[in-house]
C-alpha cells in the first residue's frame, strides 16, 4: 500500500522525544517493515492551531500543496496519527474529502467537556469533524474507545493494546554489573525513575518520587535512587534530593532509548507516579526488562500495569502510599523478582508490537479493497 502519513500534534522529526513521538515513529516503522511505502506528508503541526490566526494561509497552502501530491502520486489511503481537540487534524479530512482519499485516523480521542469551555471549543469541533469524517479509527486507550464509540459505530473502530518491542527491552545482565559499579551503589537495592524535566507533570511526578523516597530514607531504608532525563528543572530536582536524600540519589542525564534496556537492568524497582499519562511508555519497557512499577492509579496507566501482579499502583496524589509501596518491595526481594518476572510475560503477551499492529495492516487492506469497489 502506498500510504501519506501525517501527525498533527509534534511532527516525526521534533525534537523533544516522547511517548507520542515514540509511538507515531514504531507505527510508521513497522507500516514499512510491512511492505508498505509510508510517506510522511506534512510537518504542519496543529497544536492550538485555532487560536493562531496567522498560521491558517499556512493551512491553506497545505492543503493545496497536499491535494497536488495526491494527484501525483495517487496514494491508497492517508493515516494521521493522533488528533484531538489540542491538536485537530485540519488537513487529511479536508484533503481526502477533496480527492476521495480514504482516511484512517490511529489514536483519535473525543472528550465532550472540551465543549464546555471557550478556550477548547473550536479544537473540539475541529477534531470531532475529523473523527467523523475518517473511514476507520484506532485507538490504544480503552477510555478512548468508550468515548469514541458515542459517535463512532462499532464497525469503524478498532482498539490495539499498546506497545514495543519487548526483544529491544531484555534484561542485560552485563550491562546491570557495568552500570551499578559506576553509580557505586554496590549489593544495595536501587529505585529507578526516568522522565523529561518539563516544567509540568513529569518534572511533579519526579518530584513525589524524590519525596517518597526522602520518606523511607528518614525511615531507615537501605537503597539509592537513581533518575533518568535531562531539562529546564534539572536543578530544582537536584536541590529537592540533597535536601530528602543526601548522598543516595544520582542523576545520570538523558539516556538514548536504545540504551535505556541497560538502565532498567541495574535497577531493582521502576517507581514513577505517571500523573495524567495517557500511557506511559517507560512502564512497557521497564516491566519488559524485569523491573516491577510503582505508580499511580490514574488515567492509562492501569492499561500498562497490572496491579498486584507486575507492580503496585497507589491512589492518585498519595505521597505517604506511594512511599509504603516502595517500601515494600524493597524489603521483598522475593516479591520484586517475582513481579519482575510477571512483567516479563505480561509484556510479551499483551503488549509485543509486532503482534498487536498486524490488525492495522488487515483493516487498512480491507478499507484499500473497498474503496476500489467504489471507484
Amino acid at each position: 500500500m502506498r500510504i501519506f502519513y501525517y501527525t498533527p500534534f509534534k511532527p516525526l522529526n521534533h525534537h523533544h522525544l516522547s511517548g507520542d513521538l515514540v509511538i507515531a515513529t514504531e507505527l510508521l516503522n513497522y507500516l514499512r517493515r510491512q511492505g508498505n511505502a509510508v510517506h510522511p506528508i506534512s510537518s504542519l503541526r496543529t497544536r492550538w492551531i485555532y487560536w493562531k490566526l496567522f498560521k491558517w494561509p499556512i493551512v491553506w497552502y497545505e492543503r493545496c500543496r497536499v491535494i497536488q501530491q495526491i494527484k501525483n502520486m495517487g496514494p491508497d489511503l492517508w493515516l494521521t496519527y493522533h488528533s484531538y481537540y489540542k491538536a485537530p487534524d485540519v488537513l487529511g479530512a479536508y484533503v481526502c474529502r477533496h480527492t476521495n482519499l480514504p482516511y484512517v485516523i490511529f489514536q483519535g480521542i473525543y472528550s465532550t467537556k472540551r465543549r464546555r469551555r471557550l478556550l477548547t471549543r473550536p479544537g473540539f469541533y475541529l477534531n470531532r469533524q475529523a473523527l467523523l469524517s475518517a473511514a476507520h479509527l484506532f485507538t490504544n486507550k480503552q477510555r478512548d474507545q468508550t468515548n469514541l464509540r458515542r459517535i463512532i459505530a462499532k464497525k469503524r473502530l478498532t482498539y490495539l493494546a499498546p506497545g514495543i518491542h519487548p526483544q529491544d527491552f531484555q534484561h542485560d545482565a552485563r550491562a546491570r554489573n557495568d552500570l551499578r559499579l559506576a553509580w557505586q551503589v554496590g549489593d544495595v537495592p536501587v529505585v529507578l525513575s526516568a522522565a523529561m524535566f518539563r516544567a509540568d507533570v513529569k518534572t511533579e511526578g519526579l518530584a513525589i518520587v524524590i519525596q517518597a523516597c526522602g520518606i523511607l530514607y528518614r525511615q531507615g531504608y537501605q537503597f539509592f535512587l537513581v533518575i533518568a532525563g535531562e531539562g529546564r528543572e534539572a536543578n530544582r530536582l537536584q536541590r529537592l534530593a540533597e535536601i530528602h536524600l543526601p548522598g543516595r540519589a544520582h542523576f545520570v542525564g538523558k539516556i538514548n532509548r536504545q540504551d535505556m534496556h541497560r538502565f532498567y537492568s541495574a535497577g531493582d524497582i521502576f517507581a514513577f507516579p505517571g500523573i495524567n499519562e495517557s500511557l506511559g511508555m517507560v512502564f512497557l519497557e521497564a516491566q519488559s526488562c524485569g523491573l516491577p512499577v510503582v505508580a499511580f492509579d490514574n488515567a492509562g496507566v492501569p492499561e500498562a500495569v497490572q496491579d498486584g501482579h507486575t507492580g503496585i499502583l497507589v491512589p492518585m496524589g498519595d505521597v505517604d502510599q506511594f512511599a509504603r509501596a516502595i517500601g515494600a518491595l524493597l524489603q521483598d526481594r522475593q516479591r520484586r523478582e517475582t513481579m519482575g518476572a510477571a512483567g516479563q510475560a505480561y509484556i510479551r503477551q499483551q503488549h509485543d508490537l509486532n503482534k498487536n499492529y498486524r490488525a492495522i495492516v488487515q483493516t487498512l487492506g480491507h478499507i484499500l479493497q473497498r474503496s476500489k469497489k467504489h471507484d
